[in-house]
């Protein structure tokens, strides 16, 4: 079948589903390359689009083999009856960046001035042009059109001929009522088609509401543009493909950008912090507003200069845009295409001698307010080369370490090639397969072959299925009191500080080393007194929201939801002794308050323990072949240094918080977990006994997942030790292939097996339920992160909690009473056996045929 026949065919396969046809491949635009050579070309309107439009954009390697045709056309190399040398141009400055610049600078010194002028005319609005700026610097001395580019970009001509904001905005509303996470929006069933966005977006709300896609034809029909109304929007992980399938759904189509859209208006009474920034980024414009007075079908006024929105002429909610630069994020096509134009223009100033320009909004920086600062402020101030930052500041700090995990991880890959980026600046970028190497589809498997040459080609360092959670291994890969960002909401270091971010926006900080950030305010949670027999890490994880419950200071229902974490930085103290390994318990679940980021204050010992083990971990991964040998190798290097002068950043005494909630270990004598199906919605054990509402019996127990550690495991299986079949479905999965390889090595995978247990390699697994899944409507204790509904099964009522409840619960198939926990707890966890159980993996002490066995 003929390239043509075969697209046709694709093209009306898609068609019934009502999505448009995948991008050409390279190899596909090889094909429609030779057919636009042929003497008479057939069809060449349908070939033109195809070649046009059909083509991703940036260092796809489709995209090299459009812009070497395009510059063969050029150089008079090739020739093609449809595309004269100006059409040449005019299509290769549709191409973002990458492959087609150099093209465009060459025709700037071409014989013919019409060519000439089209190629000033297709750079003036290019931004990524990386370090052929300094070619068009030094052409501009002697060519006037290189002169007439960078003038261009001086003057921001790429930003100010795009039309600004509208005052008023009219829009028909699309409600979700209640809370949308991002399960909602980009289920994990079909995670495997994330980077398809299209096809993925027809899965938006199918277990939320009755005939979402239906529903928004329908609307459409209106006239107006959509706006996507809730009442807490974008809770959860996976902002960047849910913000994805928003847009699709909503937004503007791109010229030349195959199967992508920019756009359209999200307004939530609380919208989350990752998933608002996410928004940003990706061109949307993001309103906080009260939405009580908004019903789906409703047609509302939006004015952006008054910051009211209005229904039937009566004003019904005001909102203030924030930051103040979000118009022109909006205008430029978002916040990461704004920085990027912002610094080339910057940077043509300055070639031009030319001070600083006045075309852009200034973010707005807060006074000073001569008080001290806190330890994340001092963290993020260290990123920026200044002592310390404000609540409210915009700044650009250095991002030195970053996480890609693989149910984004294409999206990922997808965005670096629309950058045009050939390689990472940031000093640590790393990829995992933590999420889809326990039961791979077909599209997964050809990911797993062909992501990590992507990502190690360009420096960074790349994990293989089967090596375990993506959080478990960068927290080693960490240097203290630095700060990086990960596309998994759960990157959250425990030595450090993290700011989850989309997959755009982690490409943005791999590329870039850097990433925009308005610093948030911060809550502190201080524990104080003794941590009582018998109460674990995920119990104290628990008891934050608890507090803050019975604080006033957080609620469950979500219609006025109040949450004093939302948007902020959760800084934790109070335990300094802890392991890092446990310290990243806390962290982690900072991404169920829906913080912004945490930090962990911890004394020097167990930071240098960590290290110290870390450094040989990384040495093994070198031998290993694990690349970039070279950015493992630089990051060795630097924990090395911090080792030979040990110290860590520290609170000033009169730091200000936004709140401060005070923790008292005392008043914790038994579990505290979080109910079905909110992970807000915590009580004690007693409590849920005493709450005729709550299930008792348990189906099924899921032991696994980033909160768990080698520990948890030696818990687990001293619990069950000679107990026979456990009387639920009992689900185990380790972190890592170094812990399985340990517990196996000292036979806790035979009582495993003893149990009945179902055990799974190292990864996600039923925590993001992409793949296996528990039984429809089971009743499920699991140590995993999340228990929104339907995510880890259908109709599911989950519970979380510590692994030393879920150990119990499987033991004896129902929620325990506090005097039933403690006893078998206290039997089977205390004195001596304790002291073996939570102990935690060493490198640095392990025989070096030990480490190869655990690592190879």
């Amino acid at each position: 079948m003929s390239l043509v026949d075969q697209y046709r065919a694709h093209t009306e396969e898609r068609a019934k589903l009502s999505i448009p046809p995948l991008p050409l491949t390279a190899e596909q635009t090889r094909l429609l390359v030779g057919l636009l050579q042929q003497e008479v070309v057939e069809e060449p309107e349908y070939l033109l689009e195809l070649f046009r439009e059909h083509i991703s954009p940036g260092v796809d390697d489709a995209a090299f083999e459009k812009a070497a045709f395009l510059d063969a056309i050029l150089k008079g190399e090739l020739s093609c009856s449809v595309i004269d040398k100006v059409e040449a141009v005019s299509i290769l400055g549709t191409m973002l960046g990458g492959y087609n610049v150099k093209p465009l600078v060459d025709a700037l010194g071409h014989d013919d001035p019409t060519i000439c002028r089209e190629a000033a005319a297709m750079l003036k609005k290019t931004l990524l042009v990386y370090d052929l700026f300094d070619v068009v610097v030094d052409l501009s001395k002697t060519n006037t059109y290189a002169e007439e580019v960078l003038k261009s970009w001086a003057e921001a001509e790429w930003f100010t001929s795009r039309p600004t904001l509208p005052e008023k905005m009219t829009l028909t509303v699309f409600k979700v009522p209640g809370e949308t996470n991002t399960d909602d929006l980009s289920p994990a069933s079909e995670a495997f088609t994330r980077s398809d966005i299209p096809l993925h977006a027809r899965c938006m709300l199918g277990t939320k509401i009755t005939n979402p896609i239906e529903t928004i034809a329908e609307l459409k029909t209106k006239g107006h543009p959509l706006a996507y109304v809730g009442d807490v929007v974008g809770t959860g992980s996976s902002r960047k493909s849910g913000i994805n399938s928003v847009q699709w759904h909503i937004g503007n189509d791109i010229p030349a950008v195959p199967n992508k859209r920019s756009g359209g208006v999200v307004i939530g009474s609380i919208i989350a912090p990752i998933f608002f920034n996410t928004a940003e980024d990706s061109g949307a414009l993001p309103v906080q507003a009260d939405v009580t007075a908004m019903e789906m079908g409703d047609v509302i006024d939006l004015y952006l200069a008054t910051g009211t929105i209005e229904k039937n002429g009566a004003v019904i909610a005001r909102f203030e845009l924030s930051p103040n630069t979000i118009a022109d994020e909006v205008r430029a096509g978002g916040r990461i295409p704004l920085i990027i134009g912002r610094t080339l223009t910057r940077k043509a100033r300055k070639a031009l001698g030319l001070g600083e320009d006045n075309l852009f909004l200034r973010p707005e920086q807060p006074a000073d307010s001569g008080k001290g600062y806190t330890l994340a402020q001092k963290m993020i101030g260290k990123a920026c080369g200044l002592q310390g930052v404000r609540p409210g500041m915009y700044v650009e700090p250095e991002t030195l370490t970053v996480g890609s995990q693989d149910t984004t991880g294409a999206m990922t890959r997808d965005e670096v090639k629309e950058f045009a980026a050939l390689s990472f600046s940031a000093d640590l970028l790393m990829q995992s397969f933590c999420h889809t190497s326990a039961y791979p589809k077909p599209s997964d498997v050809k990911l797993h072959r062909s992501l990590p040459y992507f990502i190690m080609s360009r420096g960074g360092v790349s994990l293989k299925p089967g090596d375990g959670v993506i959080h478990t291994w960068l927290n080693r890969m960490v240097l203290p009191d630095t700060l990086g960002t990960g596309a998994d909401s759960h990157t959250r270091f425990p030595i450090g500080i993290s700011f989850p971010a989309g997959s755009g926006l982690v490409a943005f900080a791999g590329v870039t080393g850097t990433m925009p950030l308005n610093v948030p305010e911060s809550v502190l949670v201080r524990f104080t007194g003794e941590m009582q027999q018998g109460i674990t890490l995920r119990d104290l994880v628990n008891a934050i929201p608890y507090v803050a419950l019975k604080q006033g200071l957080l609620t469950v229902e979500k219609k006025g939801k109040k949450n004093v974490f939302a948007g902020r930085i959760l800084e934790i103290e109070g335990l300094p002794k802890l392991k890092v390994e446990q310290a990243f318990e806390l962290s982690d679940a900072s991404a169920e308050r829906s913080a912004a980021a945490c930090t962990v204050r911890l004394d020097k010992e167990p930071v240098i323990e960590y290290l110290s083990s870390n450094v040989k971990l990384l040495e093994q991964m070198i031998e290993l072949g694990y690349g970039d040998a070279d950015t493992l190798q630089r990051r060795i290097g630097k924990m090395e240094a911090w080792l030979a002068n040990p110290s860590l950043l520290e609170p000033d005494s009169d730091a200000e918080y936004a709140a401060v909630i005070e923790v008292d270990m005392n008043k914790i004598t038994e579990p505290i977990l979080a109910c079905p199906n909110d992970p807000d919605d915590v009580m004690t054990l007693s409590e849920v006994l005493r709450t005729d509402d709550r299930p008792k019996v348990i189906d099924e127990v899921f032991v696994g997942s980033c909160m768990t550690n080698i520990g948890h495991f030696r818990a687990l299986g001293e619990i069950l030790r000679n107990k026979g079949v456990a009387p639920v479905k009992l689900w185990i999965v380790p972190p890592t292939k170094m812990d399985m390889t340990k517990l196996i090595e000292e036979g806790y995978y035979s009582i495993f097996g003893a149990s009945g247990a179902r055990i799974e390699r190292p990864g996600c697994s039923l925590c993001m339920g992409n793949q296996a899944r528990v039984a429809d409507n089971a009743v499920v204790f699991s140590t995993s992160t999340r228990n929104f509904d339907n995510r880890m099964g259908t109709g599911a009522q989950v519970y979380l909690g510590s692994a030393e409840l879920a150990a119990v619960c499987a033991l004896l198939g129902h929620l325990p009473n506090k005097d039933e926990y403690m006893e078998i707890i206290n039997r089977h966890l205390s004195g001596e056996k304790e002291e073996n159980v939570y102990q935690y993996l060493n490198f640095h002490k392990l025989e070096k045929a030990e480490l190869e066995l655990l690592v190879e």
